[in-house]
C-alpha cells in the first residue's frame, strides 16, 4: 500500500473550529507532524492538535517560518523538513501534517508536499480543509465577506502595500493577511482609498489574547504578524443591491 501524507487544516487557533473530518484525520494518522520555528516555541497548530491527540503522537519539525530574506536558509529548512517527514513515512503508513487555517491557502504544507513527493515516489498526498482566519474574523466581528456578485480579494501584505492599494481601489471586499508589521502602511492605504470606515482587524482569534478592533484605531505601532484585516465592499444599494 502507498504511504499517505495528509495536510490537515486546524483553523486559526480556536480548537473548537477544527472540523470533525480534521479531528478524524489527526486521530487516524500514525503520527502528526507540527511545524515549529527554530526558536522551539509551541505554535498555534501544535497547541490546537494537542486538544485531540496525545503528545507522544506529535512530532515537531523545524521550519524557517519567519525567514524571508535568506532564500538559501529557508530552502535548506524546507529540505530538512521534507527529509524528516520522508523518514517518518518510511516507518509509518500515514502521516498527518497540521497547519493553521487551510492547507491550500498560504500554507507551509504546499512546499512540504512538493519536497516529500520527490523523496517518496508514489506517496499519496491529500488535504483536509480548515476554517480560515478571514472566516473566523468575519464571524466574530459581524463583517460580511461577500454579497451577491461582489468579488473577494485576498492579499498577503508581505507582498507589499502597493498590492493592497491596488486591491482596495477595486470593487468588492478585500482581506489582508500577515499585515501586522506594516500596520501603519495598511492604515494609510485604507484612508487613501476611502475604505477605513467599515474595515476591521483581528489577531489571536479564539485565544485568550484575542484582539478585534476597528481599522480606524490602527496606529504606527506594529501588530502581531498573523493579523487579519477585512475591508468590506461598499454597499449602498440596500438589501440585495448586489444581486
Amino acid at each position: 500500500m502507498s504511504s499517505r501524507l495528509v495536510g490537515v487544516g486546524v483553523g486559526p487557533g480556536d480548537p473548537e473550529l477544527v472540523t470533525v473530518k480534521g479531528v478524524n484525520a489527526l486521530r487516524a494518522a500514525d503520527v502528526v507532524v507540527v511545524p515549529v520555528m527554530d526558536t522551539g516555541e509551541r505554535g498555534r497548530a501544535e497547541a490546537t492538535v494537542l486538544h485531540y491527540v496525545p503528545e507522544e503522537k506529535v512530532v515537531r519539525v523545524v521550519f524557517a517560518l519567519n525567514e524571508r530574506s535568506d532564500r538559501g536558509r529557508r530552502e535548506a529548512a524546507w529540505d530538512a523538513a521534507g527529509e524528516r517527514v520522508a523518514q517518518l513515512l518510511g516507518r509509518h503508513g500515514s502521516v498527518a501534517f497540521a497547519t493553521i487555517g487551510d492547507p491550500n491557502v498560504y500554507s507551509t504544507f504546499t512546499y512540504l508536499a512538493q519536497t516529500v513527493g520527490e523523496l517518496v515516489p508514489g506517496v499519496v498526498v491529500e488535504t483536509v480543509p480548515g476554517i480560515t482566519a478571514m472566516q473566523d474574523l468575519a464571524a466574530r466581528s459581524g463583517a460580511v465577506l461577500t454579497e451577491g456578485t461582489e468579488p473577494l480579494t485576498l492579499v498577503p501584505v508581505t507582498a507589499g502595500s502597493a498590492v493592497l492599494k491596488d486591491a482596495l481601489a477595486g470593487p468588492g471586499t478585500v482581506v489582508a493577511y500577515k499585515f501586522g508589521r506594516q500596520a501603519a502602511e495598511v492604515a494609510e492605504a485604507l484612508r487613501e482609498t476611502g475604505r477605513i470606515g467599515d474595515a476591521v482587524w483581528g489577531a489571536a482569534l479564539g485565544l485568550p489574547e484575542q484582539s478585534i478592533r476597528p481599522a480606524a484605531d490602527l496606529g504606527a505601532e506594529p501588530l502581531p504578524y498573523l493579523s487579519t484585516l477585512i475591508a468590506p465592499a461598499r454597499r449602498d444599494g440596500g438589501r440585495g443591491g448586489k444581486l
